[in-house]
């Protein structure tokens, strides 16, 4: 069999494969079961800053979470259990949590409740 590789150099490791596809220069999985991303958690200050927004939504209001030290998985059960809590809909896109709705004290008192430092941002 003829198999084609492909790397990049500085990267340090196989990107593509024509058995995988498109692969993790890190962990060398196929990046739909990368193992090194899911457990990353992103470098910050460790302070979950919770704001309201309305800017390109078009009047609708959101509420945003961002910066919790958290790996992608675990942020994603905290953005369930927080769109539960506040019995909206939401999203999680970017390692940022977005809430529908004007919820900005009752997600800061639940985010301190369950550990994490949190305040409020903007205005």
């Amino acid at each position: 069999m003829n198999r084609k590789t492909t790397s990049l150099a500085g990267l340090g490791g196989l990107v593509y494969s024509t058995d995988k596809g498109r692969c993790c220069p890190e962990c060398g999985h196929p990046t739909n079961a990368c193992v090194c991303q899911q457990s990353m958690v992103p470098a910050g200050d460790g302070i979950a800053r919770v704001r309201r927004e309305t800017k390109g939504r078009g009047g609708k209001t959101v509420t945003s979470i961002s910066g919790v030290p958290l790996a992608e998985a675990e942020l994603k059960e905290l953005a369930s259990a927080l769109k539960r809590r506040c019995g909206t809909g939401g999203s999680l896109k970017d390692g940022v949590i977005e809430i529908q709705g004007d919820h900005v004290q009752l997600l800061i008192d639940e985010l301190v409740g369950r550990g994490f430092k949190a305040k409020k941002s903007g205005g």
